[in-house]
């Protein structure tokens, strides 16, 4: 099978939209899912950072969203024709798996970022012959198929907008998940967003829908304007005295904090911004030591890190459909649409922060 896909072959070029080969349909307990549309990811982009652990030349992807063209084997639950959000890579029997924890899966960073599933490896090639790295978190879609585990894809209803559903399967799930999942955050709670991108403003979204207060944390004024669009207090990130002004607005200090931005000084900032026993989440990955200013961590606050907003994603997709479905998560006002072949425009206005959440959308799909 032959079809086109955003090939990256080294850490320094630009995609390369090329036709590349699939020897063998999927295996049992797979999905052969033709792509509607994969949103770009700020963990896609950091393979360029990532020091050579993550094997290339590879198609990366990791929020695509289609239709099922083949199933493999008897046991997969879906059908042709079924739609589907993709998600993360998990093996589905390691302890945390099985503890309804997949992003904690023993096998996530092996799984997911550095290699992929080694099973049928070499079945996917350029036309040369030449092998491309296994899956990228389970599923390379930026391109017209995949290949996805079963266990991976989550059914959604089919009257919904496939082509922009992608970032529900990563980006807008972390940021939702870290509210509705690590903090379990309610009515009246109080929550204080750093960084307004796509996580963050999802978690804004989130925190809206379930009857807390949000404000939300920027230095670009009109990520500040969306988050207050979707009911977020605004506070630009050079605000003097940022801990103190979010201590006085939430009566004493934030309840929760979540932080996108892997910043040293916002991160302290928010663990001041928090009230006794507050709780601050850490999304991003820190490539340097966090050093934490006296007092930071005093009185019961603490701090952890939350993988893909502790989520389950068969139980949180379908809770972020129907939240969109009530106008109560409108995550589509945050993507702009580019045809494949234009994904490197789409990752340069990413890197710019000129779009909020690029979806790529294959040439050969028709709705």
């Amino acid at each position: 099978m032959r079809f086109n896909a955003a090939v990256l072959r080294s850490y320094e070029s630009r995609f390369a939209v090329e036709e590349v080969l699939l020897n063998t349909g999927p295996a049992d307990g797979e999905i052969l899912v033709k792509i509607a549309g994969c949103g770009m990811c700020r963990t896609d982009l950091a393979v360029r950072r990532s020091a050579g652990r993550s094997p290339l030349p590879a198609v990366l992807g990791h929020e695509g969203a289609g239709v099922v063209a083949e199933t493999g084997g008897p046991h997969t639950g879906l059908s042709n024709g079924d739609h589907v959000v993709l998600s993360f890579d998990s093996c589905g029997h390691c302890r945390n798996c099985l503890d309804a924890a997949p992003a904690y899966c023993d096998s996530f960073a092996s799984l997911n970022l550095f290699g992929g599933r080694k099973e049928n490896a070499a079945r996917f090639t350029d036309v040369a012959g030449d092998e491309l790295a296994p899956r990228w978190f389970g599923q390379s879609s930026f391109a017209e198929y995949a290949v996805v585990p079963a266990r991976n894809a989550v059914r959604v209803d089919p009257s919904l907008p496939i082509e922009l559903l992608g970032p529900l399967g990563c980006g807008f799930l972390t940021g939702a998940g870290a509210v509705f999942n690590s903090f379990a955050a309610g009515p009246g709670d109080t929550l204080a967003v750093f960084g307004a991108g796509a996580v963050g403003l999802a978690a804004v979204m989130a925190a809206t829908a379930s009857g807390a207060v949000p404000l939300a944390v920027d230095r670009h004024p009109e990520r500040l304007v969306l988050a207050e669009r979707f009911g977020a207090t605004p506070l630009h990130a050079a605000t003097p005295d940022l801990p103190g002004r979010i201590r006085r607005l939430t009566d004493g200090g934030a309840h929760y904090a979540l932080d996108t931005t892997a910043s040293a000084q916002l991160i302290n900032d928010a663990l001041r911004a928090l009230r006794p026993t507050g709780h601050l989440g850490l999304v991003a990955r820190l490539h340097t030591t966090l050093p934490l200013e006296p007092g930071a961590l005093d009185r019961g606050r603490r701090i952890s890190h939350i993988c893909e907003g502790d989520a389950v994603p068969g139980l949180l997709i379908p809770r972020l459909t129907g939240l969109w479905q009530a106008g109560r998560f409108p995550f589509d006002e945050l993507i702009r649409t580019y045809p494949l072949a234009d994904i490197n425009e789409a990752e340069g206005d990413c890197e710019a922060g000129g779009v909020v959440k690029p979806v790529v959308i294959p040439e050969g799909w028709n709705r």
